[in-house]
């Protein structure tokens, strides 16, 4: 059942009574005539092969009001795999009749672009979903044809266009006035899902307050129901300015970096869908490359820097206080959580969370410990102000480059 309880420092924007689809669409197709709306889809070849991305697509080819819709394509070795993505995106149009575009990533054209950033020291990181959405972000600055852009994951099993309906309404309605809006859903089936917000992130937010006390970017954060999920829209304004991680760590460094950059009042989070489901990636207890044990060093390094610049000092001493706090407010969450599992007969392992809890605190230790050793780190990928300072011909060859691709795939 919905609520409307407001809860933190940003406004949220609930699922109440009966969602009207039709008129969200036919608003936002009013709207699209002064702030028109970009889809940006960051995506592996290998989605292809699975059930969501021809889902995603179905619905998308319905959308009424998108400006654009640009894939940033990863994972293509070559041609063929490109112009196969490109084939099945052909369904998908905006309100001016052309195909979504799609961004070959591994590309020779833009990879010589990638590779002349390197070269002026502006480097957008390994490759990942951080430099994906970043690469297509660029291209739809450089063809100017949105003011608002959405972005949302392309392994979503329970995909409906109603989720990209409400994740656009915020920032598109120029009534609301707001710069920025986050997605969140319940993630339930016979079980709970979402072990890293559950299990990792939740309770070291929670930690860390305890152990600094009131830190603001610590209340912004605690302020989001869930703040992994994939799902954000945001205007071009703060495409511009934003700086994001290339890897794991992107979301907690698209929040940070909104905190940075907007007031909290243009802030909120929207409730998509009753319930999200989506490919389920593997603990990988023993493997801290892959899987959630690399997400969650990924996203533990995004937090420690980000506090970091707000004057937190991280040494030894603090980081045993912080894991030892973090795993202590972690079981305390296992319990409450095996609680809510037996009311609602949900199954509920909890050997297997006390193994999450214990694989999470080992990444966030190996975090703590790359930053003490090296607080700079991997660098957040330069904003695209930054990009265009140093090169301002940036934008437009970016732009050639994914257009000379079409036209040869064609």
């Amino acid at each position: 059942m919905a609520d409307f309880h407001q809860t933190g420092v940003i406004s949220t924007l609930h699922r109440l009574g009966e969602p009207n689809l039709q008129r969200l669409e036919r608003e936002l197709l009013d709207y699209s005539a002064q702030r028109p709306v970009a889809l940006v889809l960051p995506s592996l070849y290998s989605e292809i092969q699975g059930p969501a991305l021809k889902r995603i697509v179905e619905e998308l080819s319905r959308v009424p009001y998108l400006a654009q819709c640009v894939l940033s394509l990863s994972g293509a070795a070559n041609a063929e795999q490109y112009r196969e993505m490109r084939e099945l995106f052909e369904q998908v149009r905006c309100t001016d009749g052309s195909p979504a575009t799609v961004i070959w990533n591994q590309g020779p054209r833009v990879g010589a672009l990638i590779e002349r950033l390197a070269n002026e020291g502006l480097t957008p990181g390994e490759d990942g979903k951080g430099r994906a959405n970043w690469i297509a972000f660029g291209y739809v600055l450089g063809t100017q044809r949105a003011r608002v852009v959405a972005t949302h994951d392309c392994d979503i099993l329970d995909y409906r266009r109603d989720l990209l309906a409400r994740l656009c309404y915020p920032t598109a309605n120029p009534a609301l006035a707001y710069e920025f809006a986050k997605g969140y859903y319940s993630r339930v089936s016979d079980r709970m899902h979402g072990r890293v917000t559950r299990l990792f992130m939740t309770p070291l937010v929670r930690s860390m307050k305890t152990v600094l006390g009131p830190v603001p970017l610590l209340e912004y954060l605690e302020s989001f129901r869930y703040p992994l999920a994939g799902e954000c829209s945001m205007t071009t304004e703060l495409v511009r300015v934003n700086r994001i991680p290339a890897d794991w760590g992107l979301e907690v460094g698209m929040l940070a970096e909104v905190y940075r950059n907007c007031s909290l009042k243009r802030i909120c989070q929207v409730e998509l869908v009753e319930n999200y489901d989506h490919k389920h990636q593997d603990l990988s207890e023993h493997d801290a490359s892959a899987g959630l044990h690399r997400m969650v060093r990924d996203i533990a390094a995004s937090l420690i820097r980000n506090l970091a610049s707000y004057g937190v000092e991280f040494d030894s001493g603090f980081l045993n206080t912080m894991i030892a706090a973090y795993v202590r407010t972690a079981q305390d969450s296992i319990a409450r959580y095996s609680d809510d599992a037996k009311l609602n007969g949900l199954a509920f392992d909890r050997h297997e969370e006390e193994v999450a809890v214990e694989t999470f605190s080992g990444a966030l230790r190996a975090a703590g410990l790359d930053f003490v050793r090296d607080p700079m780190g991997s660098p957040q990928i330069p904003n695209w102000n930054r990009v265009v300072s140093a090169m301002p011909e940036f934008l437009m060859d970016l732009r050639r480059a994914v257009e000379d691709d079409a036209r040869e795939a064609c």
